[in-house]
């Protein structure tokens, strides 16, 4: 265990102030923002605009990159309202913020190129991004760039540990959660205790102006209300600090309650980068007195939640694979899936007969979002119940999630299905009624999503194969599109065959 408390020294957490100054005022710096559309804590933006030398923004829309990336279009919306966001935050400090269009990935090197000439800029800065296409892109644009006689800086800020740093004792990736924290905890402790960047200093002034942000792109109009996820850093920060005054201390107790406002909310915010890991880390260590692994039992099991999505990217740089549509377990693709459109479309739909699997996915339509829990639980009953390929449930979580986000839609995927990391063995396989007693004890989650289920007592609505036979025609509600002990029979000895 690592008491904190104990070596306090080390959790000196450093915040850099912005300072005014007087510089010339043709920019020298582009910034080029991606998943990282906040001004504080931004490891790039802070490093181009150390030396008040002039610094210019960049964002890149490439639609036709959305569409191959099955990216939700209300993700997309939320994206277009956090980068209006950002580029008014970003006049504070003098910096305007361009945004161009490109036709497809392989373009991107050359627009950012285009602008750096466009704009005077000798020097790029860009966050890394670690999916297999996004690095190469990001090759390429240096290629191009350092060929061109001008400079590129690339800086890790997606994860508060970058990927490579959390080794095995033999100088491998870690493939289980449990030892992965725990050498984690001891790398960040070794650094000297967590660093987090403030504001970028103010730039002088700028003559150019920043670009209007369009309001929408062709083909991803979506039905989710704007309201239910506003854009930008502020709106991240408002939740982060109101979870952290509200209900970080129940975590634990609250995080697997559909019925209940127990989680933070943020991932959207996170998956786009309008806050950074490293602030929410600090908000954590703030409330929990500067400890990690001890002390409140919400604050520690929400710090091991940020270390999760520090694993999911870390397993995605290890292995790229993941990025492929394959499995992490190489001989889980043996698995011969089952092949019924008819139970893919009644789950998509949230009309298998199950009220809490039904519930969440209709929740899933109509918000971009999923409880945690709820993901698990929907995604054990497509893979194990149902029987079919997780791959078909990542996709549609993609095109559907306002945070989707690779390394973590196909880290959830995987763990729910048996084929990827952790010890998440073929034999643990939900039951959807006693999941649904447990997190939604009284029926209000699904009554909410699954109104013809509204008049039912609480107690009696988990479990339809209890429901009497005489009732079940009063209901406007599907039968159950498979049995549950059958189902479970069926994914056994698919996966005892695979030994």
């Amino acid at each position: 265990m690592f008491s904190w408390r104990v070596r306090g020294l080390f959790w000196a957490l450093t915040v850099f102030e912005a300072e005014d100054g007087m510089m010339p005022s043709t920019p020298k710096h582009l910034v080029w923002f991606r998943s990282d559309l906040r001004t504080a804590d931004q490891m790039a933006l802070r490093s181009a605009a150390a030396g008040r030398e002039g610094v210019v923004g960049l964002y890149v829309l490439s639609p036709a990159d959305w569409l191959r990336h099955d990216m939700a279009p209300a993700r997309v919306e939320f994206l277009l309202r956090s980068l209006e966001c950002l580029s008014q935050d970003l006049r504070a400090f003098n910096i305007p913020l361009l945004v161009r269009t490109a036709a497809d990935w392989r373009d991107v090197p050359g627009v950012v190129l285009g602008v750096m000439r466009e704009v005077g800029c000798e020097d790029l800065h860009v966050n890394r991004e670690y999916e297999i296409h996004e690095a190469q892109r990001d090759e390429q644009t240096g290629s191009l760039v350092r060929a061109a006689g001008l400079r590129m800086s690339s800086y890790h800020d997606q994860t508060i540990l970058p990927p490579g740093e959390v080794l095995t004792q033999t100088g491998g990736p870690y493939t289980v959660f449990s030892p992965f924290k725990r050498a984690w905890f001891a790398v960040l402790l070794n650094q000297g205790g967590l660093r987090v960047a403030g504001l970028p200093a103010r730039q002088p002034e700028n003559p150019l102006a920043s670009d209007p942000i369009p309001t929408a792109i062709a083909g991803f109009a979506s039905a989710v209300p704007a309201e239910l996820w506003p854009g930008g850093e502020a709106e991240a920060t408002r939740r982060l600090t109101a979870f952290v005054a509200r209900g970080i201390s129940r975590y634990k107790a609250d995080r697997d309650r559909a019925d209940l406002e127990g989680t933070s909310t943020l991932s959207p915010y996170l998956a786009i980068g309008a806050i950074s890991p490293r602030t929410c880390l600090r908000a954590a260590l703030d409330a929990n007195g500067g400890q990690l692994d001890r002390g409140g039992v919400g604050e520690v099991h929400w710090i091991s939640e940020l270390v999760w999505r520090e694993f999911y990217k870390h397993i995605l740089v290890a292995f790229p694979r993941v990025c492929k549509g394959r499995a992490f377990k190489p001989e889980s693709e043996r698995l011969r899936w089952a092949e019924n459109p008819a139970h893919l479309a009644a789950w998509q739909a949230g009309m298998t007969g199950f009220p809490i699997v039904d519930a969440a996915m209709r929740a899933l339509s109509a918000t971009g979002w999923m409880h945690n829990r709820l993901r698990m639980i929907t995604a054990m009953f497509l893979t194990k119940d149902l029987f079919l390929d997780w791959r078909l449930g990542e996709r549609h979580f993609m095109l559907n999630l306002v945070d989707g986000d690779l390394a973590q839609n196909n880290g959830g995927w995987q763990w729910s299905a048996s084929t990827g990391t952790d010890a998440a063995p073929y034999f643990r396989i939900f039951n959807p009624a006693s999941q649904s007693r447990k997190c939604d004890p009284e029926g209000r989650f699904i009554k909410r999503w699954v109104p013809e289920l509204r008049d039912l007592d609480g107690e009696d609505i988990h479990d339809p194969a209890e429901w009497p036979a005489l009732f079940r025609p009063r209901l406007d509600y599907p039968e159950l599109i498979v049995d549950h002990a059958a189902s479970r029979a069926r994914v056994l000895a698919a996966f005892k065959a695979l030994a």
